[in-house]
């Protein structure tokens, strides 16, 4: 069965400017680093033929000696480009549309393999060229001649080399805005200025913060939670949010004025196992709570106290819902393989939020969406439907077309947890978490419902 997957970006250029770069597949590697060379048998056209080399030593080598040419089956200038590659019983079809939208393109990319080999082809080169696809299509932006909008901030991000850190920093590259990442260790992949710090003490990096425009922060620096509770582990995940906070907050103290906009990344299993008790910005934090969830998160929030800025925004961020992130890939993962069963008592409460959705949040944080005006203070993003684990599941198994599967008893996933090397709350435990902030802001919701942000993320 034929199942294709889509990524959109919404780019602040003409869809002329981006088929300048995308209407050439020969330029496709200057813009996807998974591809080597592109050789095209003429003139770009519907019809025209061309070859291509994945990167990689074995599947350089295997395609380039094996594989058929790719036909240019669709070519529409200015608004939409198709590739058609043989593949071992199947064919891989990747398509590009433009769409004008108010001020730029919205950019969609869908990848579709069909035909028997079609689940080993989309895991073995559709993960390949799919690998930070908002990387690419920032890269693609700045090929098409897209630079920072006059008025633009500079966007500060700390942690921004995680999966929904590159991501945030391609959606606000993308929309005209400057971005700066504060990383440990620089990522040359990456089309933005890095600074390296280290987390925990002041130092050139704070060079960052001083520019001659607006200037806004965004922290979402700290360790993975998908680890063992161990008193080891509970210490560095603190140690990580609080140090780099309290850097943050010492050197916007050196600034001659003050931050324009932070956005302090927090989170919900602050409240940690709330049971039936419903979590609003206002809802008092438990004493003590679960070390590994409000013992973090409170220090984390904490922290930030005293910072120099003029708006700031405490995101107390529910599970994120993005396929290039841990949390949705492990859950699918586990419903691939028949694990997809309600687990312990399957009523814990599950927020979440679809990734356009929060990065719509931290845009309206930054002042960037007219729309939606967020008042300074701590703003829950999750939508205003959680779902209890079994619905969870259930949805899950439905999106991906896979039979009923048998219930994980807790003391099973608590066995299971250790040979995961993760922490067996994050499936036992729940909150049921949303936002009166943004219900009184003027923020909707694009994906308000389960079913619609598993209908957009999950392959079709």
């Amino acid at each position: 069965m034929p199942r294709t997957t889509t990524y959109t970006q919404w780019i602040a250029v003409p869809p002329q400017q981006l088929w300048a770069v995308l209407g050439d597949p020969a330029r496709w590697p200057e813009w996807n680093p998974a591809i080597t060379a592109v050789t095209l048998h003429g003139t770009p056209a519907a019809g025209v033929t061309g070859d291509y080399l994945p990167r990689g030593r074995v599947t350089e080598t295997v395609h380039g000696r094996l594989a058929k040419p790719f036909v240019v089956s669709t070519f529409v200038p200015d608004r939409e480009i198709t590739l058609e590659q043989p593949e071992p019983a199947g064919t891989m079809r990747l398509r590009w549309v433009l769409t004008p939208r108010d001020g730029g393109t919205e950019l969609r990319q869908q990848l579709t393999f069909t035909g028997a080999s079609a689940a080993v082809m989309r895991k073995v080169v559709g993960d390949l060229l799919q690998t930070d696809t908002h990387t690419c299509f920032t890269r693609l932006a700045q090929l098409a001649g897209l630079r920072p909008a006059a008025d633009a901030l500079t966007v500060v991000i700390a942690g921004g080399t995680g999966a929904l850190g590159r991501t945030l920093a391609a959606d606000l590259t993308c929309r005209g805005q400057r971005v700066v990442v504060l990383t440990r260790r620089a990522a040359l992949e990456l089309p933005y200025p890095q600074y390296e710090w280290d987390g925990r003490t002041v130092g050139a990096w704070a060079d960052a913060l001083r520019n001659p425009g607006r200037t806004a922060v965004i922290n979402l620096a700290g360790k993975l939670v998908d680890c063992r509770p161990t008193a080891r582990n509970i210490a560095e995940l603190r140690r990580s949010r609080v140090d780099s906070t309290r850097a943050l907050v010492e050197a916007s103290k050196t600034l001659d004025r003050p931050v324009d906009y932070w956005i302090q990344a927090s989170t919900t299993a602050i409240w940690g196992d709330a049971g039936e008790l419903r979590c609003t910005e206002g809802t008092p934090l438990p004493e003590p709570g679960l070390p590994q969830m409000t013992g973090v998160a409170a220090p984390w929030e904490a922290a930030f106290e005293g910072a120099n800025a003029t708006h700031w925004t405490i995101l107390r961020t529910s599970i994120v819902l993005d396929p290039d992130a841990p949390a949705l890939r492990r859950l699918v993962g586990l419903t691939k393989t028949g694990l997809g069963g309600s687990v312990g008592s399957g009523r814990q409460w599950f927020s979440w939020i679809h990734v356009e959705d929060w990065l719509a949040i931290v845009r309206a944080g930054l002042g960037l969406d007219p729309r939606v005006g967020l008042p300074t203070g701590v703003v829950v993003a999750a939508t205003d439907f959680p779902v209890r684990n079994k619905e969870l599941m259930a949805t899950l198994r439905r999106q991906l077309r896979r039979p009923w599967s048998p219930p994980t008893p807790a003391a099973a996933l608590t066995v299971g947890a250790v040979f995961l090397r993760t922490d067996p709350a994050l499936g036992l435990t729940g909150r049921h978490a949303t936002s009166e902030v943004l219900r009184h802001s003027g923020f909707r919701f694009r994906y308000p419902t389960l079913d619609e942000a598993l209908s957009d993320l999950l392959p079709r």
